[in-house]
């Protein structure tokens, strides 16, 4: 039988929980605990098989607790009650992974399909991995929290420090290094420990960006250390098929004209396997983000022509002009 632990510090709400989850007795048992404290003593004694948490609570919140289940119990699902609901809630939400999101109040069947759904996932095996650090961190900026976040990168053994204030990334520091450039080395760190102090002595604040976008740079960077082949020439030892350029590129651009008009930006489609390497490292910033499945990519590199790109063996790429209707276009090729 798998175990559901609910944890939040209203006694109430825990009981209410308990009482509404009861209708899914034959397919897992509840437990309840007051705080992370008591959660973390169920995870030590019991096999649990997921954790729906409150972040608000005494003794040890559901931030303290949500870095101890990644430290230490990495392969159990987390559900996290807010208070709030946002599209950056709902985005994270559908990035999936080992966490997902409830925004209070919420009717006990949405909490029911939650946890059913985590559990088929885990039933199925594979599907659920350790709740990611970019995910937890954009977690802190939406709940407001004010923390200091120590950071390990478990390969170099290299420890830096992320300031909170209310949500904010104040400041981060790598040995001699503050600011942003300690915050971009953190946030490229991929096999990290980390544990969180719930105040901060910071007041001054270095970092002006936000955070998502400092996430998405990191990974940028963090890619960039493999060196690609340069897109423009002809690849050495490579011979195009004798044709299947032709038809399925033909049909590509002919469908977009159709929808869009011959004046909707597409200069020329071609098909080059020296993307393959760009569109597997699209993916993995998607993949590192819990973004999902690379569909289509626009690419743009502040040169006269971007490209729109659709993954395969050769890649796809459209070469189009910048103000094409880049949305309308890929609305159509991603269906």
């Amino acid at each position: 039988m798998k175990k559901v632990l609910l944890v939040d510090d209203d006694h109430e709400i825990l009981l209410f929980l308990n009482q509404g989850l009861s209708r899914c007795a034959d397919s897992f048992a509840v437990r309840m605990a007051g705080d992370g404290i008591e959660a973390l003593e169920y995870l030590r004694s019991q096999e649990i098989s997921l954790v729906v948490t409150d972040l608000k609570m005494p003794r040890m919140d559901g931030f303290e607790l949500l870095a101890a289940i990644m430290q230490n119990y990495p392969d159990i699902p987390v559900i996290v009650i807010s208070g709030f609901s946002s599209p950056d809630m709902q985005r994270l939400a559908r990035q999936g992974g080992a966490v997902a999101f409830i925004a209070k109040p919420f009717p006990i069947e949405s909490l029911i399909r939650h946890i059913l759904k985590m559990l088929q996932k885990q039933t199925e095996g594979g599907t659920l991995h350790s709740l990611s650090s970019s995910i937890f961190l954009q977690l802190i900026e939406m709940e407001q929290k004010t923390c200091t976040i120590r950071l390990e990168d478990k390969p170099s053994g290299k420890k830096g420090i992320l300031f909170f204030v209310q949500g904010e990334l104040f400041d981060a520091r790598v040995g001699d290094t503050q600011g942003v450039a300690a915050a971009l080395e953190i946030l490229a760190w991929d096999q990290i420990s980390l544990s969180i102090q719930n105040d901060c002595s910071i007041r001054e604040k270095r970092i002006r960006k936000d955070l998502y976008s400092l996430i998405l740079e990191a990974a940028r960077r963090m890619d960039e250390k493999t060196p690609l082949p340069s897109a423009a020439g002809p690849v050495s030892g490579f011979e195009p098929a004798p044709d299947p350029l032709g038809e399925s590129l033909l049909r590509i651009r002919a469908r977009i004209e159709n929808e869009l008009g011959v004046g909707c930006g597409v200069e020329d489609a071609f098909q080059d396997p020296v993307w393959n390497e760009r569109v597997k490292r699209i993916s993995r910033h998607g993949e590192r983000l819990k973004l999902g499945k690379l569909i289509l990519a626009y690419v743009g590199w502040g040169e006269p022509r971007d490209h729109i790109v659709l993954p395969g063996e050769p890649a796809t790429v459209l070469s189009v002009n910048p103000k094409c209707p880049r949305g309308k276009i890929m609305q159509l090729l991603g269906g």
